[in-house]
């Protein structure tokens, strides 16, 4: 029986140049890119987990953030190495929001992408 799975799912003006950022910022690899009647669907995954993503126009009530305000949501990731990590996004150009920091419940940075969705990264305590 399969395990339910719940993948975040971005929308994004320009999913091609999404894929290739996320890979060097973030680490994910490219899975899937399928061309769609609006543009292009995608999915990447970074040490097994999935996001997906699709470009701006499938659904005219979704968008990215900054289209119609702020974002309404982001993506929060447990991994480990997260100095790394956060260095890797930095040198690709992520705008860091909040720098790493020792939390309660870990270590961790907030960074949003080109298009601006936010992203929460925290590599739980020892």
């Amino acid at each position: 029986m399969q395990r339910p799975e719940i993948i975040p799912y971005l929308f994004y003006r320009d999913v091609p140049a999404a894929l290739d950022w996320l890979s060097r910022a973030f680490g994910f690899r490219e899975d899937l890119r399928v061309p769609t009647a609006s543009g292009i669907h995608a999915e990447m995954s970074l040490d097994g987990a999935r996001i997906m993503m699709g470009q701006v126009g499938e659904d005219p009530r979704l968008r990215p953030p900054g289209a119609a305000g702020p974002a309404s949501q982001g993506v929060f990731i447990y991994l480990t190495g997260i100095d790394a990590h956060h260095a890797r996004a930095q040198a690709a150009g992520a705008e860091i929001v909040s720098p790493l920091t020792d939390l309660p419940y870990g270590r961790s940075y907030t960074a949003h992408d080109p298009e601006g969705h936010p992203w929460y990264f925290t590599q739980a305590p020892a």
